[in-house]
């Protein structure tokens, strides 16, 4: 790395652990991903309510994914030197205003609006927070944060998402969202209690996230993320159909088995956090493949109901250790430039899950199910090949 935006000094090693200011970042993911997701499970409810099909109502979680995988490079550009703190309050305080539109909203157009706010929020909260276990505790603890950070997702996919759907089904999709305002305003206070000043060590500038792209490392990185998450969001989005027709399992089962995908994601962000301490390259590259072979193992081992239960759970371990292994991953590249690697990967990852899913519907209507599972497998084969091709550099992480 030899431009000066790439040697600038990197953001000062903490004096002291701030385990609580982890914690309540953790807590602000988990808000992001259930209220990203927490649509898929009232869509049924917002469509019958605003009068819109069910292609139209889909857009409510289309639209933020795609407004986060702009607004993580931009927020940052946007407010170049501003605290990160204040930065973070503010759009944790945007989260919130923004769920209350979304309760509120008398049509379908107000809603849609309200859920680009989300993205914004969504993208440029990923884009500080995925980065910042570095500014909170000292270097050997930051795998260790990190997984608590990203330990919001999983939680989020096991417990928000489902008991938001289940609110939702009770009391009304108003309601639901209205809980998630409410609870945006209790990370909100979190924050402003536990987070410390966190002055922005550079300010990120289109030349200094085009510069990322010249560190191989980084280049790595985002050529897996972009290929694993493609390729895992063209196949679990039809995860459903899949167990049922392929594994012959019966419908009512596929909830508990999603609850235990989710649980087991849970495990997997922790067992990959304390593996990512030792060993980063090589942990990064045994998730990978253990996606590479999940996947495709559906149609020989996952015929019967036992296998595909067990495929389920194999594939829920390994996608867990994903998000916290490519961020280390990206802190471990660019350590002098954390905050505009993160961006660039929040923005890949988001990308990812839209067109991922859209190719997964399209291969599932012109071939079949066995189609978007050997996609999801050879794009997580491939994720594996870049980060093997980084092997020179393995040494240094």
């Amino acid at each position: 790395m030899t431009t000066a935006e790439q040697c600038a000094d990197p953001a000062p090693v903490p004096q002291k652990d701030h385990w609580l200011a982890v914690t309540a970042v953790a807590f602000g993911t988990f808000l992001l991903v259930t209220a990203e997701q927490l649509p898929i499970g009232l869509l049924t409810s917002v469509r019958s309510a605003l009068s819109v099909s069910e292609g139209t109502a889909g857009l409510m979680v289309t639209v933020p994914s795609l407004v986060a995988a702009v607004s993580a490079p931009l927020v940052p550009v946007l407010v170049r030197g501003l605290d990160r703190r204040v930065l973070l309050l503010a759009l944790m305080a945007l989260m919130t205003l923004a769920n209350v539109a979304t309760a509120a909203a008398p049509d379908f157009a107000v809603l849609v609006a309200s859920r680009v706010l989300v993205g914004v929020a969504i993208g440029g909260f990923w884009a500080v927070a995925s980065g910042l276990a570095v500014r909170l505790v000292a270097t050997g603890n930051v795998p260790r944060a990190t997984a608590v950070i990203f330990g919001g997702v999983g939680a989020a996919n096991v417990f928000g998402v489902p008991l938001g759907t289940l609110l939702g089904e009770l009391t009304g999709w108003r309601v639901a969202f209205a809980s998630m305002s409410a609870l945006a305003l209790v990370v909100l206070a979190a924050l402003l209690a536990v987070l410390p000043p966190l002055a922005a060590s550079q300010a990120v500038r289109p030349r200094l996230l085009a510069a990322q792209l010249r560190n191989p490392g980084v280049r790595a990185g985002i050529a897996a993320t972009a290929l694993v998450v493609f390729g895992h969001f063209s196949a679990y989005t039809y995860v459903s159909p899949a167990l049922q027709q392929l594994s012959g399992i019966d419908e009512r089962y596929v909830a508990p088995l999603l609850f235990g995908f989710g649980a087991a994601g849970l495990i997997g962000n922790f067992v990959a956090g304390a593996a990512l301490s030792r060993h980063v390259h090589r942990s990064v590259l045994v998730i990978t493949l253990s996606l590479a072979a999940a996947m495709p193992l559906f149609l020989l081992l996952g015929r019967m109901a036992a296998g595909g239960a067990v495929l389920l759970i194999v594939w829920g371990l390994a996608y867990g250790g994903v998000s916290v292994g490519l961020q280390t991953w990206m802190i471990k590249a660019a350590p002098q430039a954390v905050e505009a690697a993160s961006a660039l990967w929040v923005a890949v990852f988001n990308l990812s899950i839209g067109l991922g899913a859209l190719a997964g519907g399209v291969m599932v209507d012109a071939l079949s199910l066995r189609g978007v599972l050997w996609l999801g497998g050879a794009c997580a084969l491939a994720a594996g090949l870049a980060v093997w091709s980084d092997r020179a550099n393995a040494g240094l992480r």
